[in-house]
């Protein structure tokens, strides 16, 4: 398995497994949305995305991290936003090591800290986040409030 950064070049194998994400969470399929939506991120260097390679050079997962700060903290922090692997790839260790790709980029950019949520019936991906010393926020609800239809 071979993890790598993102680059703009890698939107064709990027953009069909953030497609599939998005309809893991109920979403239609919309190809022309994943590519474009990915293509800013990259262009913009607004998000720094890992793809996940099998050993035939295929395409097999992707996590993609956010920057943000904290201040209560005073420092740096990255939202793990997506991280995906293809159903025929699942329980490869491709979740495993984007994880900690991610973790290692965030060492290297001194974060104090990686965050993500997912969904509460999503029990396989908190299995692997919680056997991977994630651990679940006991302290703090999120709240949100929608501004546009999604």
């Amino acid at each position: 398995m071979n993890i790598r950064r993102a680059t703009p070049a890698d939107l064709e194998h990027l953009a069909p497994l953030f497609d599939a994400y998005r309809q893991f969470y109920e979403k239609p399929s919309n190809p022309a949305l994943a590519r474009s939506f990915l293509s800013e991120r990259l262009a913009r260097s607004e998000s720094v995305i890992f793809l996940a390679f099998d050993a035939e050079q295929r395409a097999i997962g992707f996590t993609q991290l956010y920057p943000s700060f904290s201040s209560v903290s005073a420092g740096r922090t990255f939202v793990l936003n997506d991280l995906f692997v293809s159903p025929d790839a699942r329980r490869s260790g491709a979740g495993a090591a984007l994880l900690q790709a991610a973790v290692d980029f965030g060492r290297s950019a001194n974060a104090i800290e990686l965050e993500l949520s997912t969904a509460m019936s999503n029990h396989g991906a908190q299995a692997l986040y919680e056997r991977e010393g994630w651990k679940r926020d006991r302290e703090f609800f999120v709240y949100r409030l929608r501004l546009q239809s999604s």
